[in-house]
Protein backbone atom coordinates (compact mmCIF):
# COMPACT_ATOMS: atom_id res chain seq x y z
CA UNK A 1 0.00 0.00 0.00
CA UNK A 2 2.86 2.86 0.79
CA UNK A 3 4.44 1.28 -2.38
CA UNK A 4 1.68 2.32 -4.40
CA UNK A 5 0.96 5.77 -2.53
CA UNK A 6 5.00 6.83 -2.95
CA UNK A 7 4.88 5.91 -6.86
CA UNK A 8 1.75 7.89 -7.10
CA UNK A 9 2.63 10.78 -4.74
CA UNK A 10 6.76 10.74 -6.73
CA UNK A 11 5.09 10.82 -9.98
CA UNK A 12 2.67 14.09 -9.54
CA UNK A 13 4.52 16.84 -6.81
CA UNK A 14 1.68 18.80 -7.19
CA UNK A 15 -0.97 16.02 -5.86
CA UNK A 16 1.58 15.58 -2.76
CA UNK A 17 1.60 19.41 -2.17
CA UNK A 18 -2.25 20.10 -2.37
CA UNK A 19 -2.48 16.87 -0.26
CA UNK A 20 -0.45 18.04 2.09
CA UNK A 21 -2.40 21.38 2.40
CA UNK A 22 -5.54 20.01 2.56
CA UNK A 23 -4.63 17.40 5.37
CA UNK A 24 -2.22 19.86 6.80
CA UNK A 25 -5.10 22.19 7.57
CA UNK A 26 -8.04 19.56 8.70
CA UNK A 27 -5.26 18.55 11.37
CA UNK A 28 -4.08 22.16 12.35
CA UNK A 29 -8.29 22.66 13.62
CA UNK A 30 -7.97 19.89 16.12
CA UNK A 31 -8.23 21.65 19.21
CA UNK A 32 -6.85 19.50 22.37
CA UNK A 33 -7.25 21.28 25.51
CA UNK A 34 -7.84 24.46 23.35
CA UNK A 35 -3.99 24.36 21.65
CA UNK A 36 -4.30 23.78 17.57
CA UNK A 37 -1.46 23.96 15.44
CA UNK A 38 -3.39 25.91 13.16
CA UNK A 39 -1.41 26.54 9.94
CA UNK A 40 1.88 25.07 11.62
CA UNK A 41 0.39 21.39 11.12
CA UNK A 42 0.95 21.66 7.51
CA UNK A 43 4.56 21.45 7.63
CA UNK A 44 4.15 18.39 10.13
CA UNK A 45 1.93 16.80 6.89
CA UNK A 46 4.71 17.44 4.78
CA UNK A 47 7.39 15.40 7.10
CA UNK A 48 4.51 12.74 6.60
CA UNK A 49 4.46 12.78 3.00
CA UNK A 50 8.18 13.34 2.36
CA UNK A 51 9.18 10.71 4.77
CA UNK A 52 6.81 8.28 2.19
CA UNK A 53 7.64 9.71 -0.61
CA UNK A 54 11.22 11.70 -1.10
CA UNK A 55 10.52 11.80 -4.46
CA UNK A 56 7.96 14.08 -4.47
CA UNK A 57 9.66 17.30 -2.97
CA UNK A 58 8.16 20.02 -5.52
CA UNK A 59 10.51 22.41 -7.17
CA UNK A 60 12.73 25.18 -4.75
CA UNK A 61 10.48 27.72 -6.56
CA UNK A 62 7.38 27.03 -4.69
CA UNK A 63 8.56 27.45 -1.19
CA UNK A 64 10.53 30.36 -2.46
CA UNK A 65 7.51 31.88 -3.74
CA UNK A 66 5.62 31.22 -0.41
CA UNK A 67 8.10 33.07 1.42
CA UNK A 68 7.98 35.77 -0.50
CA UNK A 69 3.85 36.40 -0.76
CA UNK A 70 3.88 35.75 2.79
CA UNK A 71 6.80 38.44 4.22
CA UNK A 72 5.43 40.98 1.67
CA UNK A 73 2.01 41.26 3.35
CA UNK A 74 3.63 41.08 6.81
CA UNK A 75 5.61 44.29 5.84
CA UNK A 76 2.92 45.84 4.34
CA UNK A 77 0.39 46.17 6.83
CA UNK A 78 2.72 46.61 9.73
CA UNK A 79 4.76 49.16 7.57
CA UNK A 80 3.64 52.03 10.30
CA UNK A 81 3.60 50.02 13.39
CA UNK A 82 7.17 48.95 12.60
CA UNK A 83 8.37 52.68 12.52
CA UNK A 84 5.98 54.04 15.12
CA UNK A 85 8.08 51.58 17.17
CA UNK A 86 10.79 53.10 16.89
CA UNK A 87 9.82 56.11 19.33
CA UNK A 88 7.92 56.34 21.95
CA UNK A 89 6.71 53.55 24.48
CA UNK A 90 7.93 51.32 20.84
CA UNK A 91 11.49 51.76 21.90
CA UNK A 92 10.95 49.91 25.61
CA UNK A 93 8.79 46.93 24.16
CA UNK A 94 11.26 46.52 20.77
CA UNK A 95 14.19 46.22 23.43
CA UNK A 96 12.49 43.51 25.55
CA UNK A 97 11.75 41.97 22.15
CA UNK A 98 14.96 41.86 21.11
CA UNK A 99 15.78 40.66 24.61
CA UNK A 100 14.37 37.46 24.01
CA UNK A 101 15.12 36.70 20.82
CA UNK A 102 19.09 36.83 21.71
CA UNK A 103 18.34 34.95 24.76
CA UNK A 104 16.79 32.02 23.21
CA UNK A 105 19.92 32.25 19.99
CA UNK A 106 22.38 32.06 22.88
CA UNK A 107 20.71 29.54 24.77
CA UNK A 108 20.54 27.46 21.52
CA UNK A 109 24.42 27.52 20.08
CA UNK A 110 25.69 26.79 24.08
CA UNK A 111 23.51 24.01 24.70
CA UNK A 112 23.88 22.69 21.06
CA UNK A 113 27.78 23.06 21.04
CA UNK A 114 27.62 21.48 24.79
CA UNK A 115 25.99 18.42 24.04
CA UNK A 116 26.83 17.88 20.19
CA UNK A 117 24.33 19.61 18.07
CA UNK A 118 25.15 21.10 15.07
CA UNK A 119 24.99 24.54 14.30
CA UNK A 120 22.68 24.23 11.92
CA UNK A 121 20.34 21.98 13.71
CA UNK A 122 20.60 24.04 16.94
CA UNK A 123 19.78 27.51 14.24
CA UNK A 124 16.75 25.55 13.76
CA UNK A 125 15.58 24.52 16.67
CA UNK A 126 15.81 28.56 17.69
CA UNK A 127 13.71 29.37 14.64
CA UNK A 128 11.11 26.45 15.71
CA UNK A 129 10.80 27.99 19.24
CA UNK A 130 10.67 31.22 17.96
CA UNK A 131 8.49 30.10 15.69
CA UNK A 132 9.77 32.09 13.10
CA UNK A 133 9.10 30.61 9.28
CA UNK A 134 11.84 33.56 7.64
CA UNK A 135 14.20 32.39 10.44
CA UNK A 136 13.95 28.90 9.10
CA UNK A 137 14.54 30.04 5.42
CA UNK A 138 17.82 32.54 6.59
CA UNK A 139 19.38 29.59 8.33
CA UNK A 140 18.56 26.85 5.67
CA UNK A 141 19.90 30.04 2.73
CA UNK A 142 22.79 29.84 5.82
CA UNK A 143 23.79 26.27 5.89
CA UNK A 144 23.28 25.41 2.08
CA UNK A 145 21.18 22.70 3.31
CA UNK A 146 17.61 21.46 5.24
CA UNK A 147 19.31 20.44 8.55
CA UNK A 148 17.77 23.86 10.07
CA UNK A 149 14.25 21.96 9.16
CA UNK A 150 14.79 19.21 11.34
CA UNK A 151 15.28 21.26 14.44
CA UNK A 152 12.33 23.84 13.51
CA UNK A 153 9.62 20.96 13.57
CA UNK A 154 10.64 19.62 16.89
CA UNK A 155 11.12 22.83 18.23
CA UNK A 156 7.67 24.72 16.69
CA UNK A 157 4.94 22.41 18.70
CA UNK A 158 6.62 23.97 21.94
CA UNK A 159 7.24 27.60 20.27
CA UNK A 160 3.51 27.33 20.72
CA UNK A 161 2.76 25.76 23.78
CA UNK A 162 5.77 27.25 25.50
CA UNK A 163 4.29 30.61 25.82
CA UNK A 164 0.93 29.96 26.08
CA UNK A 165 1.63 28.14 29.39
CA UNK A 166 3.82 31.13 30.53
CA UNK A 167 1.57 33.48 30.11
CA UNK A 168 -1.26 30.91 32.06
CA UNK A 169 1.25 31.38 34.87
CA UNK A 170 1.09 34.42 34.78
CA UNK A 171 -1.89 35.06 34.95
CA UNK A 172 -2.33 32.88 38.05
CA UNK A 173 0.54 34.14 39.88
CA UNK A 174 -0.37 38.19 39.27
CA UNK A 175 -2.63 40.76 39.50
CA UNK A 176 -3.15 41.78 36.17
CA UNK A 177 -2.34 46.26 35.85
CA UNK A 178 -3.67 47.47 32.67
CA UNK A 179 -3.57 50.30 30.69
CA UNK A 180 -5.74 53.06 31.16
CA UNK A 181 -7.79 52.28 27.63
CA UNK A 182 -8.94 55.93 26.13
CA UNK A 183 -12.75 55.91 25.53
CA UNK A 184 -14.22 55.89 21.84
CA UNK A 185 -14.59 59.53 20.57
CA UNK A 186 -18.49 60.67 21.04
CA UNK A 187 -20.73 63.39 19.56
CA UNK A 188 -21.71 66.08 21.58
CA UNK A 189 -24.30 69.45 20.41
CA UNK A 190 -24.32 72.04 22.13
CA UNK A 191 -25.84 75.74 22.14
CA UNK A 192 -23.47 78.75 22.86
CA UNK A 193 -23.99 80.84 26.32
CA UNK A 194 -20.60 81.75 27.15
CA UNK A 195 -19.78 82.75 23.88
CA UNK A 196 -19.22 86.75 22.15
CA UNK A 197 -19.55 86.64 18.54
CA UNK A 198 -16.48 85.44 16.86
CA UNK A 199 -15.39 83.55 13.46
CA UNK A 200 -15.74 80.21 12.97
CA UNK A 201 -11.92 79.60 12.85
CA UNK A 202 -11.14 81.88 16.40
CA UNK A 203 -13.62 79.58 17.99
CA UNK A 204 -11.86 76.28 16.87
CA UNK A 205 -8.81 77.88 17.95
CA UNK A 206 -10.34 77.96 21.48
CA UNK A 207 -11.74 74.42 21.46
CA UNK A 208 -9.84 71.75 24.12
CA UNK A 209 -7.39 69.70 22.05
CA UNK A 210 -8.74 66.55 20.30
CA UNK A 211 -12.17 68.46 19.89
CA UNK A 212 -13.29 68.75 16.34
CA UNK A 213 -15.88 71.08 14.84
CA UNK A 214 -17.58 69.09 12.88
CA UNK A 215 -21.24 71.64 11.93
CA UNK A 216 -22.65 74.72 12.90
CA UNK A 217 -26.56 75.40 13.18
CA UNK A 218 -27.58 79.30 13.07
CA UNK A 219 -31.79 80.60 12.80
CA UNK A 220 -32.75 76.62 12.33
CA UNK A 221 -30.15 76.14 9.21
CA UNK A 222 -27.43 73.18 9.88
CA UNK A 223 -24.20 74.14 7.59
CA UNK A 224 -20.71 73.11 7.47
CA UNK A 225 -18.00 75.33 9.64
CA UNK A 226 -16.75 77.99 7.39
CA UNK A 227 -14.00 79.62 9.25
CA UNK A 228 -15.26 83.31 8.01
CA UNK A 229 -18.49 82.81 9.13
CA UNK A 230 -19.24 84.04 12.66
CA UNK A 231 -21.17 82.67 15.44
CA UNK A 232 -22.45 83.28 18.75
CA UNK A 233 -25.02 83.15 21.31
CA UNK A 234 -28.12 80.75 20.65
CA UNK A 235 -26.20 79.23 18.02
CA UNK A 236 -25.71 75.39 18.21
CA UNK A 237 -22.42 73.65 17.15
CA UNK A 238 -21.73 69.98 16.85
CA UNK A 239 -18.60 68.75 18.04
CA UNK A 240 -16.77 65.12 17.64
CA UNK A 241 -14.21 64.41 20.65
CA UNK A 242 -13.05 62.33 23.85
CA UNK A 243 -15.24 62.98 26.57
CA UNK A 244 -12.86 64.95 29.07
CA UNK A 245 -12.72 67.20 26.37
CA UNK A 246 -16.14 67.70 25.28
CA UNK A 247 -17.13 68.38 29.09
CA UNK A 248 -14.38 70.98 29.06
CA UNK A 249 -15.77 71.86 25.76
CA UNK A 250 -19.56 72.08 27.60
CA UNK A 251 -18.20 74.31 30.02
CA UNK A 252 -16.74 76.76 28.36
CA UNK A 253 -19.24 77.34 25.80
CA UNK A 254 -22.72 76.67 26.55
CA UNK A 255 -24.96 73.97 27.52
CA UNK A 256 -25.97 70.32 25.77
CA UNK A 257 -28.81 70.60 24.16
CA UNK A 258 -28.97 66.89 21.90
CA UNK A 259 -31.26 66.31 18.67
CA UNK A 260 -31.35 69.47 16.87
CA UNK A 261 -29.11 68.53 14.21
CA UNK A 262 -30.25 64.99 14.03
CA UNK A 263 -34.25 66.01 13.73
CA UNK A 264 -33.02 68.24 11.08
CA UNK A 265 -31.68 66.83 8.55
CA UNK A 266 -32.85 69.09 5.08
CA UNK A 267 -29.66 70.40 4.53
CA UNK A 268 -27.11 68.75 6.31
CA UNK A 269 -27.24 64.85 6.66
CA UNK A 270 -24.43 62.19 8.03
CA UNK A 271 -23.43 59.70 5.88
CA UNK A 272 -20.71 56.48 6.17
CA UNK A 273 -18.70 55.50 3.24
CA UNK A 274 -16.27 52.32 2.90
CA UNK A 275 -12.81 53.38 1.42
CA UNK A 276 -12.19 50.95 -1.48
CA UNK A 277 -10.93 53.74 -4.58
CA UNK A 278 -7.43 53.14 -5.26
CA UNK A 279 -6.73 56.70 -5.55
CA UNK A 280 -7.81 57.62 -2.11
CA UNK A 281 -6.24 54.80 -0.07
CA UNK A 282 -3.35 56.26 0.99
CA UNK A 283 -4.42 59.67 1.42
CA UNK A 284 -4.10 61.88 4.61
CA UNK A 285 -7.58 62.83 6.01
CA UNK A 286 -5.84 66.40 5.24
CA UNK A 287 -5.05 65.96 1.39
CA UNK A 288 -8.77 65.05 0.66
CA UNK A 289 -9.67 66.52 -2.42
CA UNK A 290 -13.80 66.45 -2.88
CA UNK A 291 -14.81 67.00 -6.51
CA UNK A 292 -15.94 70.20 -7.83
CA UNK A 293 -19.19 71.12 -6.11
CA UNK A 294 -19.07 68.67 -2.99
CA UNK A 295 -18.36 70.24 0.34
CA UNK A 296 -18.16 67.73 3.00
CA UNK A 297 -16.47 67.24 6.84
CA UNK A 298 -14.82 63.91 7.92
CA UNK A 299 -16.38 63.75 11.23
CA UNK A 300 -15.17 59.96 12.16
CA UNK A 301 -12.88 57.17 10.74
CA UNK A 302 -13.87 53.61 11.88
CA UNK A 303 -10.69 50.77 11.05
CA UNK A 304 -12.20 47.61 12.09
CA UNK A 305 -13.79 47.91 15.60
CA UNK A 306 -12.00 51.33 16.40
CA UNK A 307 -13.12 54.72 15.59
CA UNK A 308 -10.43 57.44 15.14
CA UNK A 309 -10.65 61.25 15.44
CA UNK A 310 -10.20 62.47 11.73
CA UNK A 311 -6.42 64.02 12.42
CA UNK A 312 -5.48 65.66 9.57
CA UNK A 313 -2.21 63.00 9.10
CA UNK A 314 -4.23 60.52 9.52
CA UNK A 315 -3.50 58.04 6.16
CA UNK A 316 -6.68 56.23 4.73
CA UNK A 317 -6.45 52.42 4.35
CA UNK A 318 -8.69 49.97 2.25
CA UNK A 319 -11.58 49.17 4.31
CA UNK A 320 -11.94 52.34 6.75
CA UNK A 321 -15.64 53.63 7.06
CA UNK A 322 -15.71 57.47 6.95
CA UNK A 323 -18.27 59.22 8.60
CA UNK A 324 -18.58 62.81 6.95
CA UNK A 325 -21.11 65.13 6.98
CA UNK A 326 -22.59 66.94 3.77
CA UNK A 327 -25.72 68.57 2.34
CA UNK A 328 -27.59 65.34 1.15
CA UNK A 329 -27.85 66.28 -2.46
CA UNK A 330 -23.78 65.60 -2.41
CA UNK A 331 -24.16 62.20 -1.64
CA UNK A 332 -23.91 60.44 -4.26
CA UNK A 333 -20.81 61.88 -5.68
CA UNK A 334 -18.92 61.55 -1.91
CA UNK A 335 -19.78 57.54 -2.31
CA UNK A 336 -18.38 57.73 -5.90
CA UNK A 337 -15.54 59.76 -4.35
CA UNK A 338 -14.15 56.73 -1.48
CA UNK A 339 -15.69 53.82 -3.81
CA UNK A 340 -17.97 52.76 -0.74
CA UNK A 341 -17.52 48.90 -1.93
CA UNK A 342 -16.46 46.40 0.52
CA UNK A 343 -16.28 43.82 -3.33
CA UNK A 344 -13.00 46.23 -4.59
CA UNK A 345 -11.76 46.25 -0.58
CA UNK A 346 -11.01 42.70 -0.68
CA UNK A 347 -9.19 43.43 -4.24
CA UNK A 348 -5.50 45.21 -4.82
CA UNK A 349 -2.79 46.07 -7.37
CA UNK A 350 -0.92 43.26 -8.66
CA UNK A 351 0.94 46.44 -10.68
CA UNK A 352 2.21 47.46 -6.92
CA UNK A 353 2.43 43.85 -5.59
CA UNK A 354 4.41 42.79 -8.64
CA UNK A 355 6.72 46.25 -8.36
CA UNK A 356 6.87 45.32 -4.52
CA UNK A 357 7.94 41.64 -4.86
CA UNK A 358 10.57 42.45 -7.18
CA UNK A 359 12.08 45.05 -5.13
CA UNK A 360 12.39 43.03 -2.30
CA UNK A 361 14.27 40.20 -4.07
CA UNK A 362 16.46 42.42 -5.59
CA UNK A 363 17.62 43.85 -2.35
CA UNK A 364 17.93 40.46 -1.06
CA UNK A 365 20.30 39.27 -3.27
CA UNK A 366 22.66 42.37 -2.74
CA UNK A 367 25.87 40.22 -0.55
CA UNK A 368 27.66 42.65 2.11
CA UNK A 369 31.14 41.56 2.70
CA UNK A 370 31.51 40.96 7.07
CA UNK A 371 35.05 40.89 7.84
CA UNK A 372 35.83 37.29 9.86
CA UNK A 373 32.14 36.22 9.38
CA UNK A 374 32.36 36.19 5.78
CA UNK A 375 29.30 37.27 3.55
CA UNK A 376 25.76 38.54 4.53
CA UNK A 377 22.62 38.61 2.69
CA UNK A 378 18.90 39.23 3.57
CA UNK A 379 18.05 36.55 0.98
CA UNK A 380 14.63 35.83 0.25
CA UNK A 381 13.99 35.91 4.02
CA UNK A 382 14.87 39.87 4.75
CA UNK A 383 14.85 41.53 1.38
CA UNK A 384 11.12 41.12 0.87
CA UNK A 385 10.02 42.03 3.94
CA UNK A 386 12.36 45.05 4.85
CA UNK A 387 11.22 46.94 1.32
CA UNK A 388 7.44 45.79 2.05
CA UNK A 389 7.90 47.50 5.22
CA UNK A 390 9.10 50.72 3.43
CA UNK A 391 6.13 50.76 1.23
CA UNK A 392 4.21 50.19 4.20
CA UNK A 393 5.02 52.96 5.74
CA UNK A 394 5.08 55.15 2.15
CA UNK A 395 1.55 54.33 1.56
CA UNK A 396 1.87 56.10 -1.65
CA UNK A 397 3.78 56.78 -4.69
CA UNK A 398 2.30 59.11 -6.63
CA UNK A 399 -0.81 57.41 -8.25
CA UNK A 400 0.51 53.99 -7.12
CA UNK A 401 -0.57 52.73 -3.53
CA UNK A 402 1.26 50.16 -1.96
CA UNK A 403 -1.66 49.53 0.18
CA UNK A 404 -3.40 46.04 0.19
CA UNK A 405 -6.86 45.35 1.93
CA UNK A 406 -7.00 43.46 4.63
CA UNK A 407 -8.73 40.90 3.55
CA UNK A 408 -6.68 40.36 0.43
CA UNK A 409 -3.58 40.93 2.66
CA UNK A 410 -4.16 37.89 4.78
CA UNK A 411 -5.15 35.40 1.92
CA UNK A 412 -1.79 36.58 0.30
CA UNK A 413 -0.09 35.94 3.72
CA UNK A 414 -1.96 32.74 4.73
CA UNK A 415 -1.69 30.70 1.17
CA UNK A 416 2.21 32.00 1.13
CA UNK A 417 3.15 30.42 4.18
CA UNK A 418 1.13 27.40 3.38
CA UNK A 419 3.17 26.27 0.28
CA UNK A 420 6.33 27.50 2.02
CA UNK A 421 5.95 25.10 5.06
CA UNK A 422 4.04 22.20 2.48
CA UNK A 423 7.12 22.46 0.38
CA UNK A 424 9.63 22.29 2.83
CA UNK A 425 8.05 19.67 5.03
CA UNK A 426 7.98 17.23 2.15
CA UNK A 427 11.42 18.27 1.13
CA UNK A 428 12.83 17.29 4.96
CA UNK A 429 10.60 14.38 5.60
CA UNK A 430 12.92 11.65 4.64
CA UNK A 431 15.79 13.36 7.04
CA UNK A 432 13.46 14.87 9.61
CA UNK A 433 12.48 10.50 10.21
CA UNK A 434 16.26 9.34 10.50
CA UNK A 435 17.51 12.50 12.54
CA UNK A 436 14.71 12.49 15.24
CA UNK A 437 15.02 8.30 15.40
CA UNK A 438 18.71 9.40 16.65
CA UNK A 439 18.93 12.27 18.79
CA UNK A 440 14.83 12.88 18.91
CA UNK A 441 15.22 13.30 23.05
CA UNK A 442 17.89 15.74 22.71
CA UNK A 443 16.06 18.34 20.15
CA UNK A 444 12.64 18.24 22.55
CA UNK A 445 14.90 19.21 26.06
CA UNK A 446 16.90 21.58 23.84
CA UNK A 447 13.06 23.01 22.12
CA UNK A 448 12.20 23.58 26.01
CA UNK A 449 14.85 24.93 26.81
CA UNK A 450 15.31 27.63 24.70
CA UNK A 451 11.47 28.08 24.46
CA UNK A 452 11.39 28.90 28.41
CA UNK A 453 14.96 30.72 28.67
CA UNK A 454 13.38 33.11 26.11
CA UNK A 455 9.83 33.63 27.49
CA UNK A 456 10.72 34.00 31.12
CA UNK A 457 13.48 36.35 30.60
CA UNK A 458 10.57 38.12 28.87
CA UNK A 459 8.26 38.15 31.31
CA UNK A 460 10.46 39.14 34.50
CA UNK A 461 12.03 41.29 32.61
CA UNK A 462 9.03 43.23 31.73
CA UNK A 463 7.14 42.56 34.97
CA UNK A 464 10.28 43.78 37.18
CA UNK A 465 12.76 45.81 35.06
CA UNK A 466 10.59 47.71 32.42
CA UNK A 467 7.36 47.71 34.70
CA UNK A 468 5.10 47.53 32.06
CA UNK A 469 1.24 46.84 32.18
CA UNK A 470 0.14 43.68 31.64
CA UNK A 471 -1.46 44.23 28.13
CA UNK A 472 1.82 46.04 27.23
CA UNK A 473 3.72 43.11 28.41
CA UNK A 474 0.99 40.34 26.61
CA UNK A 475 1.25 41.87 23.34
CA UNK A 476 5.33 42.13 23.51
CA UNK A 477 5.02 38.47 24.41
CA UNK A 478 2.97 37.68 21.75
CA UNK A 479 5.23 39.87 19.24
CA UNK A 480 8.39 38.04 20.06
CA UNK A 481 6.52 34.59 19.40
CA UNK A 482 5.41 35.62 16.55
CA UNK A 483 2.66 32.79 16.44
CA UNK A 484 -0.80 34.04 15.89
CA UNK A 485 -1.79 30.99 18.59
CA UNK A 486 -0.15 32.90 21.15
CA UNK A 487 -1.60 36.68 20.49
CA UNK A 488 -5.38 34.80 20.44
CA UNK A 489 -4.76 33.33 23.93
CA UNK A 490 -2.88 36.78 25.04
CA UNK A 491 -6.21 38.42 24.23
CA UNK A 492 -8.34 36.20 25.79
CA UNK A 493 -6.49 36.26 28.97
CA UNK A 494 -6.05 40.03 28.85
CA UNK A 495 -9.47 41.84 27.55
CA UNK A 496 -7.17 44.96 25.36
CA UNK A 497 -6.65 46.73 22.67
CA UNK A 498 -3.12 47.36 24.15
CA UNK A 499 -2.04 43.68 23.32
CA UNK A 500 -2.60 44.20 19.81
CA UNK A 501 -0.89 47.65 19.71
CA UNK A 502 2.44 45.94 21.36
CA UNK A 503 2.27 43.26 19.05
CA UNK A 504 1.82 44.93 15.96
CA UNK A 505 4.73 47.28 16.72
CA UNK A 506 7.58 44.82 17.26
CA UNK A 507 6.68 42.09 15.07
CA UNK A 508 8.22 43.28 12.29
CA UNK A 509 11.31 43.96 14.03
CA UNK A 510 12.00 40.91 16.21
CA UNK A 511 11.57 39.12 12.34
CA UNK A 512 14.27 40.93 11.74
CA UNK A 513 16.38 40.26 14.34
CA UNK A 514 15.69 36.70 13.80
CA UNK A 515 16.74 36.57 10.46
CA UNK A 516 20.08 38.24 10.92
CA UNK A 517 20.87 36.02 13.84
CA UNK A 518 20.45 33.28 11.95
CA UNK A 519 22.60 34.43 9.11
CA UNK A 520 25.39 35.64 11.30
CA UNK A 521 25.37 32.55 13.94
CA UNK A 522 25.78 30.42 11.07
CA UNK A 523 28.58 32.75 9.36
CA UNK A 524 30.59 32.53 12.88
CA UNK A 525 29.94 29.02 13.64
CA UNK A 526 29.03 27.17 11.40
CA UNK A 527 30.02 26.65 7.55
CA UNK A 528 27.55 26.35 4.61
Amino acid sequence: MLDALKVVLEHSPLLALFAVIGIGYALGQISIGGFSLGVGAVLFAGLAVGAIAPGATPPGLVNSIGLVMFLYGIGIQYGRNFFAGLRGPGLKWNLLGAIGVLVSLVVALAIGRAVGVSPAHALGLFAGAMTSTPALQAAIDAAGNRDPAIGYSVAYPLGVVGPILCLYAFTKLYTPRLAPIAPPPQALELTLEHLDEITVAEMIDRLPAGVELTAIRQRGTSRLPDPTNCVGRGDGVLLFGQADALERARIALGRAEPGRFAKDRATLDVVRVFVSRPAVVGTAVGELRFPDGVVAKVAEVRRGDAVLLPAPDLVLEYGDRVGAILPRDAIPALRKFFGDSLKSAAEFSYVSVGLGMSLGVLLGLVTIPIPGIGAFSLGLAGGPLIVALVLGRIGRSGSLSWHMPLAANLTLRSFGLTLFLAAVGIGSGALFVETISKTGFTFLAMGAAIVLSAFLTVMLFGQYVFRMSTDDLFGVVSGTAGNPAILAYANKAVQSDGIDAAFATIYASTTILKIVCAQVAMGIFGSP
